[in-house]
């Protein structure tokens, strides 16, 4: 890059320096002839690069093939070479030369041919002109990088050396199209700019200043023997050369934003940014999902269901991350199956306030009105379609709850008259809409039992009275003509007494419960629903990848297995209660500081394990559930294996919904068989290089961190733990000698392979590559995803950074120093290196303590 805009910046120069001063004096030959000089440049800058080739590598020549050592030193050659062959056939080119040109030209027999200049230009530039040709043509450099032709082993060796890296994996034709039509465009304005706007309008100033005579300076001359204003010349011009040089960034700034934001509009990336634009779009997400699942060739249309289970699945990870309430789990829910209900039933956040609103135009219209109050009610269509699920769905669960047939044929008439009602437009002479806020409250608190399962004989009991209070209240008060469907006193007081009480514990009839009850009483727009910022990310990010453009996903059975590879050494698992609950010089513990920091999730927390927050003694006997709480808002390994496993989580329930939308007979066996192929395609490997020792140890903290690996084993059957086993071996002379394995367990410690290797494989190169590289041939599959763990841990991290920096400076005379600003802004770069030394590097910290020593404010 500097090359080329050393060429340019020369060709611009020459140009602008002409009679005509405009970029059209290019056509003039002998303008054209003098920018042709730039070849004779790039051949010094090639020479000088050819040669830093060689100092810089000079010490690595003794591990170097002796065939890349001579290719340095042709390289080398052939640079001299054409520093001497460029100069020479462009001065012979020259008509009238002068000066250098003229000695060059005697040189060469005063011979004037300029197409030898042109002939040289043109060998010179074939082997620029064949890489930019196999950069243009990927799949002509794929098959030259992976041919055995000795013609082109050694056209390639001299491009570029053998690649065994990423060899034939370059982009498609269209995508290098894309990125050499962005950087064309961007330096193509960079030059314009330059040319226009900083050589141009510095050409005649600069002529003047070199025609000046100027005897005596009034002020001091920087450069007293330069002839011709030279060192004012030099002056003005070093920042314009300055700025050419480097304004590429402000371009590419400038170009990166523009096509970015065109390529993210195209791509449809970051649609939905708030709550608002994703109710908007809510109802289109069904319809998106089945374009991203689906297959070209099976383009059926799927039920909005198969969307829905998604959603539920996605939802109910929020509820166990503990980032929405129960509350809000059940204002987002969508219902788990299908009800025959007419119409879609919606999750209840986009039907909220509607039934309130709908009820309160029932109340204040008036006699006759029926139509208008329909149409009214029609406006809205959410809030009209909310009005005929929550009938339905009141008919259903009445129909189910009830055991009596007569307590049934009831039921049935009160739904003729309402039918019938509807049809003959008689709605509000049939019935007091006056009275239709008594019926909804009622209705609310037969809802409110049925969602809590009933314990006893009182609560049931309680039950048949508010259901028996509700159908009086129907029948007499807001019917007009309704007390011929109840009997007498003695027949009233034995209806809706013979209840089906299973249907009260069984999960799906909760759900209605609770999806009727929160439609007739949320008031509130809920537009706050979710209140956790992290929880709307998610939700809203979730959304857009629905709607971005990106390739369709295909069927779990079709696609490739691949497998998840983490490196971990002695790094925290699980927080201890000990750790959670020790508090620094400032009475403030970790535990203390997370709450505070996450106050919504830590009640939603304590709401989902059934603890009250305001009796301490209760928390305290949930300090098992409150150390998983606490490490998986901090870096620790149970956090990551827990993010990585919902791959798995994600192919279960994809693959669930494949076989569903097949329609294939397994003969209900699609949960078990959707769990296998998860298995098949999916696969985490976590190398744990101390779990032998950790296993053997008797110190308290490693013990700790096998035991809860082992936890996590046990909790994700899929999780493979690979680690380096060290033996000792007796050998026939009676010495002992260590043997090192690759090892793999799962389960219960259940050991599936043991491999041996040559020696101890962290001894030779880095510790976790390595530590990564052992573990490899574990992995299954056709792709490999290797992700670290990410120990940006500042808390617990810098507490100990502070109490060791303490003892240091103690240790040197200095007595309850203050650190200031340890604890907040330790480490804002290399975590990993903290993680490290903080474990291993005791001299790293006495390297800090003396330079706290030097630099106090430091």
């Amino acid at each position: 890059m500097w090359i080329f805009f050393t060429l340019a910046f020369q060709a611009m120069l020459i140009v602008s320096w002409s009679s005509s001063g405009s970029l059209s004096g290019i056509a003039d030959a002998t303008v054209f002839r003098s920018v042709l000089s730039v070849f004779i440049t790039a051949a010094l800058l090639n020479f000088i690069k050819v040669t830093l080739d060689i100092l810089l590598t000079f010490q690595a020549w003794g591990s170097m093939e002796w065939t890349q050592i001579l290719r340095y030193l042709l390289k080398f050659f052939v640079a001299i070479a054409w520093i001497i062959i460029l100069p020479v056939t462009y001065s012979s080119s020259i008509k009238s030369p002068s000066g250098a040109g003229k000695l060059l030209n005697s040189l060469t027999w005063n011979w004037y041919n300029q197409s030898v200049y042109n002939f040289a230009i043109i060998i010179y530039m074939i082997p620029n002109i064949l890489s930019a040709l196999l950069f243009l043509l990927p799949q002509l450099q794929n098959i030259m990088e992976r041919s055995n032709w000795r013609a082109v082993i050694l056209l390639m060796w001299w491009i570029q050396p053998r690649l065994y890296i990423a060899r034939g994996m370059h982009e498609d034709i269209f995508s290098i199209f894309k990125y050499v039509f962005f950087w064309v465009v961007l330096l193509t304005s960079k030059l314009a700019f330059s040319f226009y706007v900083e050589i141009s309008p510095m050409i005649e100033p600069t002529k003047f200043i070199l025609d000046q005579v100027v005897g005596n300076y009034e002020w001091h001359e920087i450069f007293p023997f330069l002839p011709h204003n030279l060192g004012v010349v030099i002056t003005i011009w070093a920042p314009i050369v300055l700025v050419y040089f480097m304004d590429t960034q402000i371009w590419y700034a400038i170009f990166s934003t523009v096509f970015g934001g065109v390529s993210g509009a195209l791509s449809h990336v970051g649609e939905i940014r708030t709550l608002g634009m994703l109710r908007v779009r809510f109802k289109s997400m069904p319809d998106a999902f089945r374009k991203c699942r689906v297959a070209a060739h099976k383009e059926q249309a799927l039920d909005v269901r198969s969307f829905f289970c998604v959603w539920n699945s996605f939802i109910n990870s929020l509820r166990e991350e503990d980032f929405i309430s129960d509350r809000e789990k059940d204002m987002l829910m969508a219902p788990s199956s299908s009800s025959n209900l007419p119409v879609v039933p919606w999750p209840p956040f986009l039907l909220a306030s509607k039934v309130p609103t709908a009820l309160h135009m029932a109340m204040t219209s008036k006699e006759g009105d029926d139509h208008e109050l329909i149409e009214k009610i029609k406006l809205d269509k959410d809030r009209y379609n909310a009005v005929i699920e929550c009938y339905e769905s009141l008919k259903i669960i009445l129909v189910c709850l009830l055991l009596d047939y007569n307590d049934k044929r009831i039921v049935d008439d009160i739904d003729k008259i309402v039918r019938n009602s509807m049809q003959n437009n008689t709605l509000l002479e049939d019935f007091k809409m006056a009275e239709i806020g008594k019926v909804s409250n009622t209705l609310v608190k037969l809802l409110q039992l049925l969602k809590s399962e009933p314990t006893d004989d009182t609560t049931e009991r309680k039950i048949v009275n508010a259901l028996q209070d509700f159908m009086e209240i129907a029948t007499r008060d807001f019917m007009k003509d309704g007390h011929g469907i109840l009997k007498d006193e003695n027949e009233r007081k034995q209806s809706f007494t013979n209840l089906n009480m299973d249907v009260i514990k069984d999960a799906f009839w909760r759900e209605q419960f609770v999806r009727l009850h929160l439609l007739l009483t949320m008031k509130d727009s809920a537009m706050d629903v979710p209140t956790n910022l992290d929880a709307r990310r998610r939700i809203t990010f979730f959304a857009n990848s629905l709607f971005m453009k990106m390739p369709r996903a295909p069927q779990v059975h079709d696609m490739i297995s691949f497998s998840v590879l983490t490196p971990y050494y002695n790094e925290e698992v699980l927080y201890s209660s000990h750790e959670l609950n020790r508090k620094n010089e400032d009475g403030i513990s970790i535990l203390f500081y997370l709450q505070k920091i996450y106050p919504d999730e830590w009640k939603n927390f304590l709401e989902r394990i059934g603890v009250d927050p305001d009796n301490e003694e209760e928390v305290k006997g949930c300090m098992d559930d409150i150390l998983i709480w606490a490490s998986y808002r901090g870096q620790t390994l149970a956090r990551t294996v827990r993010g990585m496993m919902y791959y798995r989580r994600a192919l279960e329930v994809q693959c669930y919904e494949d076989m569903k939308s097949e329609q294939a007979d397994l003969g209900g066996d699609e949960s078990a068989r959707s769990k296998a192929i998860a298995d098949v395609k999916f696969t985490y490997v976590v190398a744990c290089q101390l779990y032998g020792m950790h296993k053997a140890s008797k110190d308290s903290r490693e013990r700790g961190l096998y035991e809860n690996i082992l936890n996590l084993m046990l909790t994700y059957p899929a999780l493979r733990i690979a680690y380096i086993d060290e033996k000792e071996v007796p050998l026939p002379n009676g010495k002992m000698e260590k043997h090192y394995y690759s090892v793999l367990v799962k389960g219960d410690d259940e050991e599936i392979y043991r491999v041996k290797l040559p020696g101890k494989p962290t001894e030779v190169g880095e510790g976790k590559p390595n530590n990564q590289n052992h573990a490899i041939i574990f992995t299954r599959g056709e792709a490999l995803q290797a992700i670290d763990m990410n120990q940006d841990n500042y808390l617990e991290e810098s507490f100990k950074m502070r109490n060791l920096l303490e003892e240091f400076l103690i240790k040197h005379g200095k007595s309850k120093p203050t650190i200031l600003g340890v604890r907040e802004h330790i480490f804002t770069g290399s975590v990993s290196s903290l993680a490290w030394f903080m474990s291993n590097q005791e001299t790293s910290f006495v390297t800090i303590g003396q330079r706290v020593l030097a630099n106090p404010l430091k």
